[in-house]
């Protein structure tokens, strides 16, 4: 599932460097495809948080909140972001610490010249977005 890009969420991609904004718009698209695959995720508010874009399962309150920007304003890092009160750092560390680099206790940070890993990162999104759930 893909949905077309809302006007707020272009506005932030097209202040960035082209292929920052490529690669946002992949991890933005692993997102809603990830949340597609999961019923109990249901559908997705997206929207801006801190004037990034941000996704939340508000229908069912399934799981956190994910936010997806540059990352500290370097040209060649991007991050998924979560919610800094939840294990789920710790949590993909322990499960992909050799893939993934994850800072502190809500980012994971990825390099515009590299491939993103899309199974982990599609586990940890899952991940995110049904914390909630018994």
């Amino acid at each position: 599932m893909t949905s077309r890009l809302p006007a707020q969420t272009a506005k932030v991609f097209a202040a960035l460097p082209e292929n920052l904004a490529e690669r946002l718009t992949e991890l933005r698209h692993l997102i809603l495809d990830t949340a597609s695959e999961n019923a109990a995720v249901g559908p997705l508010e997206e929207t801006l948080k801190w004037g990034e874009p941000a996704f939340l399962p508000s229908a069912t309150k399934s799981g956190t909140t994910i936010r997806i920007n540059q990352h500290k304003g370097q040209e060649d890092l991007y991050a998924l972001y979560v919610h800094c009160q939840t294990d789920l750092a710790d949590r993909y560390r322990q499960l992909y610490g050799d893939i993934l680099d994850i800072d502190g206790n809500r980012a994971i940070i990825f390099r515009v010249d590299e491939e993103l890993p899309v199974d982990a990162v599609r586990h940890c999104i899952a991940l995110a977005l049904t914390c909630h759930l018994k």
